[in-house]
């Protein structure tokens, strides 16, 4: 009887169907950043090497990046609501391993797991949604929550991590997941309707294994050279997985229905707006964790006094988010991403006045106005980059965007935590690889936990250095490629390129 008449009224139906998409929206945001603040306590718990630690908080942001166009096209297939309970179900039960794992292989393992299952949620959740609201405008505001939710995620992940670890061990960052598993998969079925694609394209099985396969080669070799130095190993790896990728992206030419159409690329304000997608969240992923140690193991607060101190830039995140669509109709997508830019390297920049006896202040400043940027990239890129191509190739330039979201987020920890973690090797005490393994050692000497605690500042000053110059690059680019506005015209007139 509830049933029927949930689906006879339309309006609630549509909005409740929403509300339960939501959950696993902001599980699978939320989860790319949660551990950023519960890193030192899984440190202690577990004792990962260096390399482990980092494979620990990306590993799911790789899985869910080189996975999330595959499973578009399968859900295309084979039913989108039917891929969202299955992926729900893996996610939780990769939750609960995550929880209790006893060793750091099998947490890189349980976390990998998430990400597949996560890869399977973003874009059937969003089709679904699609199908909820037909009317125009309605979708229009329901996406914009979805964006906004998908933001939130990223924002308060950090903040749920140090707030259940005041009271908690480090596995309830994962148990937290599974109340809300519970009453999708329970709902679910009665909210939302099955979708699928009226002509699904061909899933090409060697293309997902050689984008995947050559992404996580390379990463892995970058991490092992910036843990471990250089050697034949790690850079055979590093290589082998660049072949892999260049051999994926000329495979990409000759497909039918390729996963990623690079022809887009030929498309300045597609391009920009893609690496618009990827390099915020990288920044953004790589301050977020290196800040979290930096206050917690350099600075000696707690989880909870960080997570608080992570609020401010949370919330200016989000709002920006929220209100970027308003700003936009009176400013243009092209001030907006080159705001976007300038906003996030001027943040970062707010970094390096921080040293080993302080910095607070300057941390809360630069999260406030990085987030700025960030809360537009969130909401533009999506957008422009389906708007500056013609209608029939959205769906592709999309799934782009998406994945640029995620890709970004685990490049930000493998490549400027890498970088973090080298200049510590050069420049720390040389007794332990990592800034938490070295203040775990006993019968420490002072000079060294000096020592030690000063390379890691080097590191985390050289990541946002790193991180700051690239995006005043972009936003130069922005500047000098993107079209201004024609006079007389709305702003937000579709952005074209001049290519």
């Amino acid at each position: 009887m509830t049933q029927q008449r949930v689906h006879n009224s339309p309006g609630l139906r549509a909005w409740l169907g929403l509300a339960v998409i939501l959950g696993p929206v902001l599980l699978v945001s939320m989860d790319g950043s949660i551990l950023f603040l519960a890193m030192p306590r899984m440190s202690q718990a577990l004792s990962p090497t260096a390399d482990q630690a980092l494979w620990i908080l990306d590993v799911y942001g790789f899985a869910v990046g080189s996975l999330l166009i595959a499973f578009g096209s399968i859900g295309d297939r084979y039913g989108r609501l039917k891929l969202l309970m299955i992926g729900a179900t893996v996610f939780g039960a990769g939750s609960a391993g995550a929880a209790f794992a006893p060793s750091p292989e099998l947490l890189v393992a349980f976390r990998a797991l998430m990400g597949v299952a996560g890869a399977t949620l973003l874009p059937s959740a969003l089709a679904v949604l699609s199908e909820l609201f037909p009317d125009s405008r309605r979708r229009a505001r329901a996406i914009g929550i979805f964006a906004a939710a998908f933001a939130a995620g990223f924002a308060v992940g950090p903040i749920v991590g140090g707030t259940l670890l005041e009271r908690f061990w480090w596995g309830s960052v994962f148990l937290i997941n599974l109340p809300v598993i519970v009453v999708f998969l329970l709902f679910a079925p009665v909210l939302l309707r099955e979708v699928r694609a009226t002509r699904p394209g061909r899933i090409d099985s060697l293309s997902v294994a050689t984008s995947a396969g050559g992404l996580l080669l390379t990463i892995y070799g970058l991490k092992h050279m910036a843990a471990d130095g250089a050697s034949v190993l790690s850079a055979v790896t590093a290589l082998l997985g660049v072949v892999l990728l260049t051999w994926f992206a000329l495979r990409q030419r000759h497909l039918e229905h390729p996963l990623i159409d690079f022809s887009l690329f030929r498309d300045r304000v597609f391009t920009i707006a893609i690496i618009t997608g990827l390099l915020p969240l990288a920044a953004w992923s790589a301050a977020a964790y290196l800040a979290g140690v930096y206050l917690q193991s350099v600075l000696s607060l707690s989880v909870l006094h960080a997570a608080l101190l992570a609020l401010p830039g949370a919330v200016v995140l989000t709002v920006s988010c929220i209100v970027t669509p308003a700003v936009v109709d009176r400013i243009g997508k092209r001030a907006a991403l080159i705001i976007c830019h300038f906003s996030i390297a001027a943040g970062l920049v707010l970094l390096l006045p921080t040293t080993t006896t302080g910095g607070i202040g300057w941390y809360i400043a630069s999260t406030a106005i990085a987030g700025v940027g960030y809360g537009i990239s969130f909401s533009v890129v999506a957008d422009t980059a389906v708007g500056a191509v013609p209608t029939e190739r959205a769906g592709s330039a999309g799934a782009i965007a998406e994945t640029s979201n995620e890709i970004g987020n685990a490049l930000g920890i493998a490549i400027l935590g890498s970088l973090a973690v080298l200049i510590f090797r050069l420049q720390g005490p040389d007794l332990a690889p990592t800034l938490d393994e070295t203040l775990q050692l006993p019968d420490l000497a002072p000079a060294a936990v000096q020592e030690a605690k000063g390379a890691f500042v080097t590191g985390l000053h050289a990541a946002a250095v790193v991180a700051g110059v690239l995006h005043a690059v972009l936003g130069t680019v922005a500047l000098r490629w993107l079209p201004k506005p024609v006079p007389g015209e709305p702003t937000t007139d579709r952005v074209e390129s001049k290519a």
